[in-house]
């Protein structure tokens, strides 16, 4: 994939990783830009007449919006918004999170209601293609009036302030733009509007967490088809029939996926012993299902997301309308990240579980899946550290939708918290990867207790690309290691 056109053609989370992983070079397609250079013309010539108000483009913001501003002002008035909203506070955002803020910025900006120029949406796009990152923090948007201070932020670097990273250094922006001999832009009216009003931020967030989302609950699936296989489990919890009159998608789909992970194996096939199995194995189908039903609704919400216009106001040259709103309000992200944080959190949850039974000493297993238990406290301690970071999960999980506080003089009675709700999820997609790195290094040294039996053809080749990383244990050793390498190897699976 060499080059990247934005344009109105719907794009797809699946689009996004495609983008990302290939690094191509994204442009601006013609479509676009006659739509932004159509849409600036319109607000150009409508503000000329000097004979009507718009909020935020000729009036001051928030509860200032009764405040009119003259046309010399007009473009101090944006530059003093970006500068005076960049109040965020906390961590750094991660670099690949604000490459995507860029990205997913234009493509906002590229259907033509927002007013912004043209050189302003391709500096956001050069940006992205140079690597030159802005610094923005994870703290300070409320997800209501768009997210304004991570977003401004983002947009300091166009107008020479604030800082960035360029090429592995930390620098003023100013420093940047004269590296790569660009001048910084004059905002021109709306435009700072049009660059903070926005849900970029947990847009961002939600790509990233859907992206890495899809990739674990396939990978959840797989390591808990090996543990299964290590406590020598039924196969008739996942029979088609019993799942289909559940009538659940995401249930149906994941017991064929079991069926067919555990194909030909001979420890599947053989006489058990006991009669039913404890629900985290045998429940797997209906609780990693309903979690796949939650990454499929919210990947449609997001895409729909990012697919939008959520500045404001928004501008219609084609109806002579400028219509200020609140597509900004970013309560779909809020509750679907929410929801996004709850299953996932629920397949590290079962997946802990798994673990648990597995140190037990049952089924024929050795007590901490060590030869010598006792002298040995084989794999106690692993058990523990998922179980901490699956009760953490569990605290992230409180949901950020339901929280709302009155800002701007009671201009934004009622806010989102989408940002939080979407930095909040970010934190459980990575440790649901620590929890299930745990539970494959489990799981992989239990099946080694069923040999001479073997697993099935797809299962038996996952182990042994994952013992080429991560060896069988003998005797107790340094652990934090091998969980390091076990949670590394799962990003690939």
């Amino acid at each position: 994939m060499s080059e990247h056109l934005i344009s109105s053609k719907h794009l797809t989370i699946a689009q996004i990783k495609q983008i990302v992983d290939s690094k191509c070079e994204v442009k601006l397609s013609e479509e676009s830009r006659k739509k932004i250079a159509d849409c600036r013309a319109y607000l150009d010539n409508k503000l000329a007449s000097g004979q009507e108000v718009f909020y935020g483009i000729n009036t001051g913001f928030g509860s200032l919006c009764n405040t009119v501003i003259s046309n010399e002002d007009l473009s101090k008035l944006q530059s003093n918004l970006v500068k005076s909203h960049a109040c965020g506070v906390g961590e750094e955002v991660p670099a690949e999170i604000v490459k995507l803020m860029l990205l997913l910025k234009v493509q906002g900006l590229s259907y033509g209601h927002s007013g912004c120029q043209l050189a302003t949406a391709e500096r956001l796009l050069y940006f992205y293609n140079n690597e030159l990152i802005p610094v923005v923090y994870q703290q300070g948007s409320l997800g209501a009036s768009g997210d304004l201070a991570p977003l401004a932020h983002m947009s300091l670097a166009l107008i020479g302030e604030g800082e960035v990273n360029f090429k592995g250094e930390r620098m003023m922006a100013k420093e940047a733009l004269q590296k790569c001999g660009l001048e910084p832009l004059t905002l021109q009216s709306k435009e700072g509007l049009a660059l903070l009003n926005g849900t970029q931020f947990m847009s961002a967030y939600a790509v990233w967490s859907l992206i890495k989302s899809h990739q674990l609950v396939a990978a959840a699936d797989k390591i808990a088809a090996v543990s299964l296989e290590g406590f020598d489990c039924r196969i008739s919890p996942f029979s088609a029939n019993v799942n289909e009159i559940r009538n659940q998608v995401g249930q149906i789909n994941t017991a064929k996926v079991f069926r067919e992970l555990l194909e030909g194996s001979e420890i599947i096939a053989q006489k058990k012993v006991h009669v039913q199995d404890p629900y985290s194995f045998r429940c797997i189908p209906q609780v990693h299902g309903a979690s796949k039903d939650v990454v499929d609704h919210v990947t449609a919400v997001v895409e729909r997301e990012i697919n939008a216009v959520t500045d404001n106001p928004t501008i219609f040259p084609e109806t002579d309308e400028i219509i200020s709103a609140g597509n900004f309000h970013g309560q779909p992200l809020a509750i679907s990240l929410d929801m996004l944080a709850i299953a996932l959190a629920e397949l590290g949850n079962i997946s802990e579980r798994r673990t648990y039974q597995l140190i037990g000493g049952n089924r024929n297993l050795p007590a901490f899946l060590v030869a010598n238990p006792g002298i040995n406290s084989g794999f106690m301690i692993p058990q523990y550290a998922a179980a901490s970071v699956v009760s953490q999960n569990k605290q992230l999980c409180s949901p950020a939708s339901v929280d709302s506080i009155e800002s701007s003089n009671g201009q934004e009675d009622h806010v989102s918290m989408g940002a939080n709700a979407a930095t909040k999820c970010y934190r459980v997609v990575e440790n649901l990867e620590k929890i299930l790195g745990i539970e494959l290094f489990n799981g992989a040294q239990a099946l080694e207790f069923r040999r001479p039996l073997k697993s099935s053809t797809v299962l038996e080749q996952l182990v042994a690309d994952y013992r080429k990383t991560v060896p069988f244990v003998q005797e107790d050793k340094l652990m934090q290691p091998e969980i390091n390498k076990s949670i590394s190897f799962i990003k690939t699976i």
